[in-house]
């Protein structure tokens, strides 16, 4: 029972809370949005409309983000890449304006909006009403009717019960008692099912499949230029580090060959020097593997490989780590250096002091949420380690969700689609 009742207050307020942000929150970028993009006609939407769509995204992703933290309903995001501004100017922003607005996701989101601000707030108060609605018939049994009637007429309504007396103030409690026992049984159900209705309108539908196909092959090309380009690092790193200090070992030790009978002073230094410049090679190939697939990763696992992350880091950390067993090489490789891009961004642009990290794995999917305490404002799209990470997670059908108000805190929810072996 106490398990119940935790859960069904958690869900009524919570509940509350998605009613009240949600109505603000969509019924402002709503009218914003619509502003925009009427003024496009005008030429200044052009310039606003990637900005607007841009938060909207955001709104929409936090709150795919609370469905599968809060109710397990998970709701996939189809977004077209969002543009980067590779011209500048007004004609790169006309252009990402006009990507957006040919994006069916995004027409997604806003009927969302509409919903949201309507039917999403009714299903959203209905936990919260059946929870704590019955404070106040409790509060009238208790002599809070005294203050609203003079015993003559009805002051109240309570429901459908009119409180003029103590008498019907008495049936006001037994009609609260009835509500929070109805709370107590459905306000998850109910919470859930707020989720549930967000799910049907941002859901693509299943004529958007060939999109889907789209995206995805986007993100596999995405892939793949990232992986020339980090063989060209490989190469480039090997050429100008190791390879140019092993090249400087062997010509010391042919030096030292020939001064051994002339300059046995001289050839001692040579050899210290060329020990020294193997040992620095030796570094560097071992930084160089660490940062192709880290030790610990591909000896331990994923847990203990962001655990030794967090170590290095010169904020406080929390790791929680769930999931028993390990998943597939590429997919570890993906969430580590997700992991790694999350973290450098809370440090360093962010200014967090502490981090928290909770790693779990439930049904056939791996979840990792990176939460810090920093100043917040961190927006998808812009171009920046954020938009590396959605490109890294769409490679293998995974999805980052991103809540971040101004002032913080920043959360950074990420999912990929696996199985544990």
């Amino acid at each position: 029972m106490g398990t119940r009742v935790r859960g069904a207050v958690s869900a009524g307020l919570r509940g509350l809370w998605v009613a009240v942000a949600g109505l603000a929150g969509s019924l402002t970028l709503f009218l914003l949005s619509v502003l925009s993009i009427v003024l496009v006609v005008v030429g200044v939407g052009a310039l606003t409309t990637p900005w607007v769509l841009g938060l909207v995204r955001h709104w929409a992703n936090w709150r795919r983000a609370v469905a599968a933290e809060w109710c397990g309903v998970r709701i996939p995001a189809t977004y077209r890449p969002f543009p980067d501004d590779p011209r500048g100017g007004v004609v790169g922003r006309v252009e990402r304006c006009r990507v957006l607005l040919t994006d069916p996701a995004t027409w997604r989101d806003l009927r969302w909006l509409l919903v949201d601000m309507t039917a999403g707030f009714v299903t959203a108060l209905l936990p919260a009403a059946l929870i704590l609605y019955p404070v106040e018939g409790y509060a009238l049994a208790a002599g809070l009717w005294r203050v609203f009637t003079d015993g003559t007429h009805v002051g109240w309504w309570y429901g459908f019960v009119p409180v003029g007396g103590q008498g019907t103030a008495l049936l006001a409690a037994l009609l609260a008692t009835a509500l929070l026992v109805t709370g107590l049984f459905l306000a998850p159900a109910l919470l859930r099912g707020h989720f549930l209705l967000t799910r049907y309108v941002l859901a693509p539908a299943a004529g958007e499949l060939e999109e889907r196909v789209r995206v995805l092959t986007e993100t596999r090309r995405d892939a793949v230029d990232t992986s020339a380009a980090e063989l060209r690092r490989i190469e480039r790193d090997l050429h100008d580090g190791a390879q140019a200090r092993l090249v400087a070992v062997g010509m010391d030790l042919g030096t030292v060959e020939a001064l051994m009978e002339k300059d046995p002073a001289r050839a001692r230094a040579l050899l210290a020097q060329a020990r020294q410049s193997s040992a620095e090679a030796l570094t560097e190939l071992r930084d160089l593997v660490r940062g192709i697939h880290p030790p610990v990763l591909a000896e331990r696992g994923l847990g203990d490989a962001v655990r030794a992350l967090a170590l290095r880091l010169p904020v406080e950390v929390e790791v929680a780590v769930d999931p028993v067993g390990r998943v597939e090489a590429p997919v570890e490789s993906a969430a580590y250096f997700a992991v790694s891009e999350a973290l450098t961004n809370a440090v360093k642009h962010a200014g967090a002091d502490r981090i928290w990290i909770d790693l779990t794995h439930t049904g056939d999917r791996l979840r990792i949420a990176v939460t810090d305490n920093g100043r917040g404002g961190a927006v998808i799209g812009a171009g920046g380690g954020l938009s590396g990470i959605e490109r890294r997670l769409g490679t293998f059908d995974g999805v980052l969700a991103v809540s971040s108000p101004v002032g913080g805190p920043t959360m950074v929810t990420m999912e990929i689609p696996c199985v544990l072996s």
